[in-house]
């Protein structure tokens, strides 16, 4: 009997920590193999050297590509070597599906490759919004891709409106959920004992760069950023940025700090960073985990800037811009007891690896087809220019 054969993308630590659930659940089917694609950030001793953590979990057909080699690269040189590898690991491959997520330079390159060689592409959380250029890249992957497992009914009506077939759009929730839901995630003690954290009572922060400012200013905002917690004298747990271009202002600003208040991570592993997140005061800075994660919890979001400026907005998120004043003022209100708000499920009820599942094995799934046409939607009559 011919086994699908289903490859997953992983690039980053953010989205192997989406993914993991979904690749684990794969590897159990019988009639389908699972291979996993580890490329961009995995491999970098800089941000980690996560591919570490991947093995731990004792996934099956691994599969290490090298894309990026240095953390110093361009995005848009490392765009370029990135679709010489996979078009290289393509043309000797014969996937049935490959399976990317989110909005990074990997997953475009990667739904362009798998085009241009005649294999079909599954987008997870496409149809959602930010402010950044991750927009632009995610819209694109969208349209690149064939099948789309989307968190949500707002997700699916934007796909839609790009010419997107109804058929081809599945609303499952976003795999992390699953794990927000976990019963098996570390205890607050394991957690502080594995990464040699002192306190217990501390701030999340997590700061990427821009994209579409000059280096002054990502200088600017990252030193305000800083100096703004330094100030405050709070206990934080800081992860370093992604490798975006300008992450080396917001390293060359941690570099400076050497008070011991600050504990300070290359990368967490994807359960304990959850643990972190649902017993901390407060996460600040623009990382997405502010939007979809911490409502799950109720924990407090101080979103900073533009960056997730047309995510969806939650009751546990206040937005400051990069103004030390307004900044300090937010966090103060945050500092002291634990404050929490009604959980929020916008992204999905933590049920999607079973959904993911249940398309998978179902025949119909495999019969979209990868040559896609645009679907007309009906303008209605206050959207037509006159």
């Amino acid at each position: 009997m011919y086994k699908k054969k289903i490859a997953f993308l992983t690039a980053t630590r953010a989205d192997y920590g989406k993914l993991k659930s979904l690749i684990l659940e794969t590897q159990k089917l019988k009639n389908i193999k699972t291979y996993v694609l580890v490329a961009g950030m995995h491999n970098l001793n800089f941000f980690g050297n996560t591919i570490k953590e991947i093995k731990k979990d004792k996934i099956k057909n691994l599969v290490k590509l090298e894309t990026q080699e240095d953390h110093s690269e361009k995005p848009s040189e490392v765009f370029a070597k990135t679709t010489e590898v996979f078009n290289n690991h393509f043309k000797n491959c014969d996937y049935d599906l490959v399976i990317i997520h989110g909005d990074r330079i990997e997953p475009l390159s990667v739904a362009i490759t798998c085009n241009l060689n005649g294999i079909k592409v599954a987008h997870i959380e496409g149809g959602e919004l930010s402010g950044n250029i991750d927009d632009s890249i995610r819209h694109a992957i969208t349209k690149l891709s064939h099948i789309h497992f989307v968190t949500n009914k707002k997700a699916k009506n934007r796909i839609i409106q790009m010419g997107e077939s109804r058929k081809s759009i599945f609303i499952v929730g976003s795999p992390d959920i699953d794990l927000l839901k976990s019963k098996k995630l570390p205890s607050l003690k394991s957690a502080l004992k594995r990464y040699n954290i002192p306190f217990l009572n501390y701030g999340l922060a997590i700061l990427h760069p821009l994209t579409a400012i000059s280096n002054k200013e990502q200088k600017t905002k990252a030193k305000i950023f800083f100096d703004v917690l330094k100030k405050s004298k709070l206990n934080y747990i800081v992860i370093k940025p992604n490798n975006d271009f300008g992450n080396e202002f917001i390293l060359n600003e941690i570099k400076l700090i050497k008070q011991k208040n600050f504990k300070i991570f290359p990368s967490v592993r994807f359960e304990y960073f959850l643990t972190f997140l649902k017993f901390s005061n407060f996460i600040v800075g623009n990382s997405s985990s502010g939007i979809m994660e911490a409502p799950y919890y109720g924990i407090p979001c101080i979103n900073i800037g533009d960056r997730q400026k047309n995510r969806n907005k939650n009751s546990n998120q206040k937005d400051v811009n990069y103004n030390k004043y307004q900044l300090t003022n937010t966090i103060n209100y945050f500092s002291g007891k634990k404050k929490r708000y009604k959980r929020k499920l916008f992204f999905g009820d933590g049920n999607c690896k079973n959904k993911f599942l249940k398309l998978i094995k179902d025949k119909n799934f495999w019969n979209i087809k990868t040559q896609k046409y645009f679907v007309e939607r009906k303008l209605y009559r206050n959207e037509i220019f006159r």
